[in-house]
């Protein structure tokens, strides 16, 4: 399994400096390929390489930074291109297919460039790292985390590094290989229904209001607009101080949330039932004002924490359909529409039972789940006569 730890950067002045001009001059020379690509239909790597890799060694570039810029590009249109073919850009002549197809990729000036082995090297006593600038190679520069995450580097760490800036602080992203735990014969299944009044509610009885998090945005949100309609140098000063702080409580509520139900789930020998929710966005279609709440709903964020914890910890887990789990009945298995009084009550019309609908839906879920197990282990293989 491949988790990525992120690393502090602490690099003195003139550190600082060669590493800013490196990736600026990395992702202008990026853009430069990418119009190169473009132009010639976006050939294989092999062709684009030939076309390109002269010049940028011509630019002072190393040998394999040059590489690494050549397949940044080639990555970046694969990615366009599967993303295109999946709709996720719109339908064939939209605006935003058009918009995205009709021009080259463009890469920020601070945006990440790979790093590997040869490129960088980790001094994990230390706390420092050695790495390739366009001004050569500088040592001895400092990085910080936490106790468990520079342990994790120490024995798993593998294969490339990004470097990125953000805000004028730098960061080194390294990708771990960490071994899976061996899964357990699960003694039942955890349903988790995922909400946005209730962001989660399990089979077992916990449940994570979203009501503190929902307050939160809205406060983000009006202080945002607040000090973009100001429009002077100290409101964009904040504005830039709190740039991305929603994102990371959101991300730190999404841990604590997937970190309770797997350690949950361990303690009590169970399995995990997820919803299949992809494509939702697309699907569902509400009001103008409900769609900032949907758009800023990270349910896809909190299932992959979900889905890594249980793994690292060797926790089965199951995805299921999430067709009318909210419809039906987990006690008679009757499915009707009035079922779901509102948005916190459900009343079954056929047996009469009343209970929280969305913990009457993950009971559902958790049902789902055993029988997906259990289908999976059944054997396909004719008996023999």
């Amino acid at each position: 399994m491949k988790i990525v730890v992120q690393v502090k950067l602490m690099p003195e002045a003139e550190q600082a400096a060669a590493l800013r001009s490196t990736l600026r001059t990395v992702n202008d020379l990026a853009c430069w390929v990418s119009q190169v690509a473009f132009a010639r239909g976006v050939p294989r790597e092999y062709e684009l390489r030939k076309h390109t890799y002269p010049h940028l060694k011509a630019q002072g570039l190393g040998a394999q930074a040059a590489q690494h810029v050549i397949k940044k590009v080639r990555d970046a249109y694969t990615t366009l291109h599967a993303n295109l073919r999946a709709g996720n850009l719109g339908k064939p002549k939209s605006r935003r297919r058009v918009r995205a197809e009709s021009k080259p990729i463009a890469f920020r000036s601070e945006a990440a460039q790979p790093y590997d082995d040869r490129c960088l090297s980790w001094q994990y006593d230390q706390q420092t790292v050695s790495i390739w600038t366009m001004a050569g190679r500088i040592k001895n520069v400092s990085f910080v985390c936490s106790v468990d995450a520079l342990e994790v580097l120490k024995q798993y760490r593998k294969g490339e590094s990004d470097l990125i800036e953000r805000d004028g602080v730098f960061y080194l992203i390294a990708t771990c290989d960490v071994p899976e735990a061996e899964a357990y014969e699960p003694d039942g299944f955890i349903g988790v229904d995922l909400g946005i009044v209730n962001i989660a509610t399990t089979s077992t009885g916990y449940q994570a209001a979203g009501r503190g998090l929902g307050r939160y945005r809205k406060r983000q949100l009006a202080l945002r607009a607040k000090l973009q309609k100001k429009r002077t140098k100290s409101a964009k000063r904040r504005l830039k101080e709190r740039s991305r702080r929603e994102q990371r409580h959101v991300k730190n509520t999404n841990h604590i949330i997937a970190k309770t139900i797997v350690t949950e789930a361990e303690r009590t020998a169970h399995g995990i039932a997820l919803e299949e929710l992809r494509g939702i966005r697309r699907r569902v279609r509400l009001r103008k004002p409900q769609r900032v709440t949907l758009h800023s709903w990270a349910f896809a964020q909190l299932g992959d924490f979900i889905v890594y914890k249980a793994k690292r910890a060797g926790v089965p887990l199951v995805y299921v359909d999430p067709a009318y789990t909210s419809q039906m009945c987990s006690q008679c298995r009757h499915i009707d529409k009035r079922n779901r009084v509102d948005q916190g009550l459900f009343i079954c019309r056929g047996c009469g039972v009343v209970a929280h609908a969305d913990r009457n839906a993950s009971h559902n879920i958790a049902a789902r789940g055993a029988a997906v197990w259990t289908a999976g282990r059944e054997s396909r293989v004719p008996a023999t006569p």
